[in-house]
């Protein structure tokens, strides 16, 4: 643990729990990409070397197969309650994306992390929302995850439009029908 890590943690956050949010976009990706759904687990390992203990690891799980992008996602609904009454001394995920994938939701959550104290850990390092420094690198993270999902967007409707322009889009046809 770094001496960073270890200066950013008070007794007060390890007084409350350590909220690990997983989550994959597609069931897809849940089933086929088990290593990425590994390695969002390990984040417990993270936890428990910063000092909170075991019975202290609070795993919300339930979005996996739902889109950072989707209004209906349950753990993250539970995440934000959480924190906002205080019961969350640290927030993880692998990355800011499977937290959320609008700036709405993301500096909601940033907004109520720092006012309850509460700190926020990704692949990267650790960061308190409080400060300064580390709100404007955890704001720019998550416009860079929002903007990651438009260009993909852009991308797949570009190659939707040049197939359809060239007479190649085969769309669903209605049951009974045939190309």
């Amino acid at each position: 643990m770094s001496t960073e890590r270890a200066f950013k943690v008070n007794p007060s956050h390890l007084q409350r729990d350590a909220y690990l949010y997983v989550r994959q976009s597609t069931l897809r990706q849940v089933l086929e990409n088990t290593e990425s759904t590994q390695r969002q687990y390990q984040l417990r390992d993270q936890a428990l070397a910063l000092g909170w203990a075991g019975d202290q690891l609070q795993v919300i799980d339930s979005d996996l197969g739902k889109s950072g992008a989707e209004r209906d996602r349950d753990g993250f609904q539970q995440l934000i309650t959480d924190v906002s009454l205080g019961r969350a001394g640290i927030v993880m995920g692998l990355e800011v994306s499977r937290l959320a994938r609008n700036s709405m939701d993301w500096h909601r959550l940033l907004e109520l992390c720092a006012l309850s104290e509460t700190l926020i850990l990704d692949e990267d390092g650790l960061y308190d929302p409080a400060h300064f420094n580390d709100r404007l690198l955890l704001g720019m993270k998550g416009t860079l995850s929002e903007a990651e999902l438009h260009v993909l967007r852009a991308r797949l409707q570009g190659g939707i439009r040049h197939k359809a322009q060239r007479g190649d889009l085969k769309l669903p046809l209605p049951v009974g029908l045939v190309y």
